[in-house]
């Protein structure tokens, strides 16, 4: 399957198309996301959702649920199945072609390294995963599902160590590619 997901990657890389998921990813990242958490805060006093917290207790995330208040669980639950279902699909592609154009450009095309294209899949599936957590227990509330809350801990860590050696992974290939002069490899 990954195989499959890193041949699609590889044959969509278009630099037009790239350049577009960048900037697409720059624009939730620095207007819809800052938005969201903005108006998430107005409501509640709170400046972080729970998918921003790394290894956060289930104590500590059911007391921010707490927190959130009447106005705040249905907005964060929304956000979570409506914008933070968009976005994951936006960086996953963003990344994921990235890193495709830049180790066409770094690595022979037979090379192992091109596989590590599907590295934003696992980012992609944990953040998902990671949502779910948090609708169920923000629909949950006042339950306190512990299991759910652990699950949801490990999701975000785990998705946060995918997120960090995809972005590593755009550093070896922008290096790479340099070194080869941003010409494709064959």
């Amino acid at each position: 399957m990954l195989q499959t997901i890193s041949g699609k990657f590889q044959a969509w890389t278009k630099g037009w198309l790239v350049l577009v998921l960048l900037a697409l990813d720059m624009f939730f990242m620095t207007i819809v996301m800052p938005l969201t958490g903005a108006l998430m805060k107005s409501g509640t006093g709170l400046e972080k959702p729970l998918d921003l917290m790394f290894l956060a207790t289930p104590d500590k995330m059911f007391a921010m649920i707490e927190i959130y208040g009447e106005y705040g669980r249905p907005f964060y639950r929304t956000v979570e199945l409506t914008v933070d279902i968009i976005y994951p699909i936006i960086y996953l592609l963003a990344f994921g072609l990235t890193i495709s154009w830049l180790f066409q450009r770094g690595f022979a095309r037979d090379s192992k390294m091109q596989m590590l294209n599907t590295m934003p899949v696992g980012m992609w599936l944990f953040d998902l995963l990671e949502n779910l957590g948090i609708v169920t227990m923000l629909t949950m509330w006042p339950s306190q599902p512990v299991v759910v809350a652990w699950l949801t801990m490990v999701f975000t860590a785990v998705k946060w160590m995918f997120a960090g050696g995809s972005m590593l992974l755009m550093v070896v290939g922008l290096t790479m590619a340099a070194r080869n002069g941003f010409r494709r490899r064959e």
